[in-house]
């Protein structure tokens, strides 16, 4: 079991696989895994390595920068678990999905609490032991609305903020307080269908495959860095309804599959696309 996750990206030269492997091995830690991609567009090295043993990070800090071009971005983490809070409307299939993870131990975080503009998830939210709290925006405008959720998501400081389900925009001010923090899962249709009703629409359209996405959160609305995609088969049996049924159950799927992803460090946002070493 690895005890520590080492995340690199810098420009692409010969020899960095040798030049990181080498340190770490001097430095007397055992990699257990190693996973690296060259972006041949951009000419930029992403790495991910996890490895175990006891170490100095300062010192090792220090001798990956000096084999490592100066420009290069190095994030070493201890395993551990992510604080996240969880942000919701009305819709119970997500964050039903990741209390019962939680509550598990299925989940790689510690769900701090859950926000919500309505009470409707309250109940089930504080059976599962974790704190709600109803923020109304009701005859609010936007910005003093985040104001108020601003200030319960800065008592507890999160390392990540999850959608499961928020039906509001938010606004760029926010997303920039929480910059590659805010995870959202939506639907998404092949063909995409947008506004109200997307099931309906694709039921009278008679699509023939369902999905969703889920992506960091950025000012351009559902075109974030995409984490996870899924779709299922569809056909004319399904009424309305049933592809409703069959999107909550992909919803609730890809958002896990993301945060699994996004909590053991495997990803990497550059630009508006991530590296996944899975």
């Amino acid at each position: 079991m690895y005890s520590h996750i080492l995340l690199i990206d810098c420009e692409d030269q010969k020899g960095l696989v040798y030049a990181v492997t080498k340190t770490l091995f001097e430095h007397g830690v055992n990699v257990i895994r190693n996973g690296e991609f060259v972006d041949h567009t951009t000419s930029r090295f992403f790495m991910r390595t996890e490895f175990a043993g006891a170490f100095d990070s300062g010192k090792l800090l220090g001798d990956l920068r000096k084999a490592l071009p100066s420009e290069a971005n190095i994030h070493l983490i201890g395993r551990r678990k992510k604080n996240i809070v969880i942000m919701a409307t009305k819709e119970h299939h997500c964050l039903g999905d990741l209390l019962v993870r939680h509550t598990f131990n299925d989940i790689n975080a510690n769900i701090q609490a859950v926000i919500s503009n309505h009470e409707v998830l309250r109940n089930f939210t504080e059976r599962a032991g974790i704190a709600f709290h109803y923020i109304s925006h009701e005859n609010l405008a936007r910005e003093d609305h985040e104001t108020k959720v601003r200030e319960i998501l800065d008592q507890y400081n999160p390392e990540y903020v999850v959608l499961a389900k928020y039906m509001r925009i938010l606004s760029p001010s926010f997303i920039n307080a929480y910059k590659n923090k805010i995870i959202n899962i939506h639907h998404s249709f092949l063909p995409a269908f947008i506004g109200a009703n997307p099931y309906r629409q694709a039921y009278e359209r008679g699509v023939k495959i369902i999905g969703a996405t889920a992506h960091f959160v950025t000012e351009n609305l559902d075109q974030g860095p995409i984490i996870a995609q899924n779709v299922i088969p569809v056909d004319h049996n399904f009424s309305g309804e049933d592809m409703a049924t069959a999107g909550r159950d992909v919803e609730k799927i890809v958002l896990s599959q993301a945060l699994k992803l996004v909590f053991e460090e495997k990803v990497l946002v550059t630009g508006n696309k991530t590296i996944i070493f899975d």
